[in-house]
């Protein structure tokens, strides 16, 4: 079979025969140099989501992908580490992580992506600080990562060129839920950034994408067999979101969340999970004994304050407010129009909709419908209450952050209708919050 016609390509994935390392690199340089087309993009998203590449067509995809652009290497003395979240309400765990990596002797070279449907971006939730901009060139990127420990910054088009570009044809051809579509477009952007170790959060109930934990399972086990066959030692945990993770929601009000971690220890899901998933990896990279200990060295750095000096460094190097660690409470944009959500009866709160507090903020300007939506980082909803709390009747749900009172109308329904409280206690109890791990 010739490597250089996409059509026999397409024919042998069609019918479901194995494709060889140099068919799939010859079509992933194809998708980023444009010899291959849209139609014969889409073609192969159509097939691969039909029939499937098999573990080790899987590998071999993710890394012809990575392999289409640029791939980094680094030359620091401690190791480069990097997490990733498969998307989650209220999930501001990277803001958190990454400067207290750093504040442990990692190097964080964090390339992560803007919020698209229900859950928000790292890059928007940044961006909600003035003046700082994720978008640099990799020298600007190497300096960053060198001077602070850590840089979130949005990919520059030479990484993974190939997942840029099949992932817009899978936006429009709906073959986005393919796990091995789904596993290269996440592992051949941060297998690019030349990493030693990487921990997944792979998310599960109604705030993720993933909505029953046998279909996390089964996506944590993809993600971390291929990375680990790539070349990248990886784990991951499958972690809860039937309700949002921090208490905040939108993007300049989680970057409030990640700060009164970093600031001030405030204990809560986000700080639990945010220790819980980096102590495995500093285990693994030789920074700490054991996982314990690795969760232990991280709530140090947090609460002795290297974590928020390394995340005030990032920021001035990537042109926020030099002193924002000690100022952060009067940069941060405000709403205009903030009210309070009251519970209508008094009881439990039972159930949460995450995905629909999700994009209730999407509706109130805070996220994007489509790719080119511009956004309001001050506008969200604050202090959600949490599954199992007992409320009073006109006790506090949630506050709406809103640019205008009409869509803080709409938004306070939307919240009425995602939480629901019964007269009732809640049988069992909450969910754990990692549910489980793979190795």
């Amino acid at each position: 079979m010739s490597t250089t016609d996409a059509r026999t390509v397409l024919a042998a994935v069609r019918h479901g025969a194995a494709l060889d390392a140099a068919q799939l690199g010859w079509f992933a340089r194809g998708l980023a140099d444009g010899r291959v087309s849209d139609a014969q993009a889409g073609a192969f998203a159509m097939a691969v989501c039909v029939h499937g590449l098999g573990e080790q067509g899987r590998v071999r995809l993710t890394q012809a992908m990575r392999d289409s652009g640029r791939m980094l290497t680094w030359d620091l003395d401690g190791p480069v580490l990097d997490k990733h979240s498969t998307g989650g309400v209220g999930d501001c765990v990277s803001l958190v992580l990454a400067p207290a990596l750093a504040a442990c002797g990692a190097y964080v070279p964090m390339i992560s992506g803007r919020g698209l449907g229900h859950t928000g971006g790292t890059l928007d939730k940044l961006e909600a600080i003035a003046g700082l901009t994720t978008q640099v060139d990799e020298t600007r990127f190497r300096e960053v990562v060198a001077q602070a420990g850590c840089a979130i910054v949005g990919a520059t088009a030479d990484i993974a060129p190939a997942d840029k570009r099949l992932y817009a044809v899978r936006d429009v051809t709906s073959t986005v839920d393919s796990l091995d579509l789904i596993t290269a477009s996440i592992l051949s952007k941060k297998l690019a950034a030349g990493l030693d170790g990487l921990v997944l959060d792979v998310k599960t109930g109604s705030g993720a994408f993933m909505k029953d934990t046998a279909s996390a399972r089964a996506l944590a086990r993809a993600l971390v067999d291929t990375a680990n066959a790539a070349g990248c030692h990886t784990t991951a945990v499958i972690s809860d979101m039937s309700q949002p993770l921090a208490p905040s929601l939108g993007n300049a009000l989680e970057v409030a969340e990640a700060m009164r971690v970093l600031c001030d220890a405030e204990p809560g899901r986000l700080m639990d999970l945010s220790v819980a998933v980096g102590g495995d990896l500093l285990a693994r990279a030789g920074l700490a004994a054991d996982r314990q200990a690795g969760a232990a060295a991280l709530t140090a750095a947090i609460c002795d304050g290297r974590a928020a000096d390394r995340f005030g460094r990032m920021v001035a190097a990537m042109g926020g407010p030099v002193q924002f660690g000690d100022n952060w409470r009067r940069l941060l944009p405000e709403a205009p129009v903030i009210r309070e959500v009251r519970a209508p009866v008094a009881g439990w709160v039972t159930a949460i909709d995450a995905e629909a507090l999700g994009l209730a903020v999407v509706a109130l300007g805070g996220g994007r419908v489509v790719e080119t939506d511009d956004i309001n980082t001050a506008v969200g909803l604050a202090q959600v209450v949490g599954l199992g709390a007992r409320v009073d009747r006109g006790q506090p749900l949630a506050l709406v952050h809103a640019a205008r009172s009409d869509a803080a109308d709409c938004a306070e329904q939307a919240v009425h209708a995602a939480i629901s409280v019964t007269p009732d206690a809640p049988e069992g109890r909450t969910p754990d919050l990692i549910i489980e791990r793979v190795s």
